[in-house]
C-alpha cells in the first residue's frame, strides 16, 4: 500500500461510519473540481455543525459556508497552503511548524512509523511529514486496528496510532489551526479546528485501548 495516494470523496455524511482520517485527507488535498463539488454539498454544512458539537469544539459552531465558486476555493487554498515568501502562511508540513528539530529528523521519524506498518510513502506525491501522507497512514493503521482479530495485535496497533498522533499530528496541527484562524480566516479555518479536535479525541480513545495492555497468557 502507498501512503498519500489520492483520497476519495466520502460516500455519505455518516460520521459514525466514516473514516475521519480519510475525510480530512480529502478536505485538505490539492484542489480539484470533484473535491469542490463534494464540499459544496448543502447537507455538509449541517453535518459539520453536528460534528463540531460531537467533538466538543470550543464555542458555538462557526459559519461553515463553503466557497462561492471553484476559483475562489482554489485561489484561497494556494494562497494559504502553497505559496508565500519565504513560505506559505500555513504550510501543511510538520517541519514548517516544529522548529525544535531538523526537518530531516522529523521526516525520518515519520518514515520509521510508516515502515512499522509495512507502508511506503510516495516520493512523487509528498514528503513524509506532509499532512495528507500522515492522515493516510493513520487511516491505514485505523483500518488494520478495526480488522485485527487478536487482542495483542489490537493493543500494539492502538499504541502505534496513539504514539504517532502524539509525536506528530498533535505536535503541529493545533498550532497550524490557531495560526490560520487568527491570521488568515477563511472557510478552511473551522475545518482545521475540527481536524485538531478529532485528532485529540482519537488519541484519547486509542490511548485508553493501549493502556489496557495486551492479554496476559496463563499457563
Amino acid at each position: 500500500m502507498t501512503v498519500a495516494g489520492e483520497s476519495r470523496a466520502p460516500a455519505k455524511l455518516d460520521w459514525a461510519g466514516l473514516d475521519l482520517y480519510r475525510f480530512f485527507a480529502f478536505v485538505f488535498s490539492q484542489p480539484s473540481p470533484e473535491r469542490f463539488d463534494t464540499l459544496a454539498q448543502p447537507a455538509l454544512k449541517d453535518a459539520l455543525a453536528g460534528l463540531w458539537q460531537q467533538l466538543r469544539c470550543a464555542g458555538d459552531s462557526p459559519d461553515l459556508t463553503w466557497f462561492k465558486n471553484y476559483e475562489e476555493y482554489e485561489a484561497t487554498y494556494i494562497a494559504l497552503f502553497d505559496v508565500g515568501i519565504p513560505e506559505p502562511p500555513v504550510p501543511l508540513f510538520e517541519s514548517a511548524h516544529d522548529k525544535t528539530r531538523p526537518a530531516q529528523e522529523i521526516a525520518l521519524e515519520n518514515t520509521w512509523f510508516y515502515d512499522a506498518l509495512g507502508l511506503r510513502w510516495d516520493a512523487s506525491c509528498a514528503v513524509p511529514d506532509y499532512l495528507i501522507t500522515q492522515l493516510e497512514f493513520l487511516a491505514a493503521v485505523h483500518y488494520t486496528l478495526e480488522n485485527a482479530q487478536d487482542l495483542a495485535t489490537r493493543h500494539s496497533l492502538a499504541k502505534l496510532e496513539a504514539d504517532f498522533l502524539g509525536r506528530h499530528l498533535l505536535n503541529w496541527v493545533p498550532t497550524a489551526a490557531a495560526k490560520l484562524n487568527n491570521n488568515s480566516p477563511s472557510a478552511f479555518g473551522p475545518l482545521t479546528i475540527l481536524l485538531a479536535a478529532f485528532l485529540q479525541d482519537r488519541r484519547d480513545e486509542v490511548s485508553n485501548t493501549a493502556k489496557a495492555g495486551p492479554p496476559v497468557m496463563r499457563h
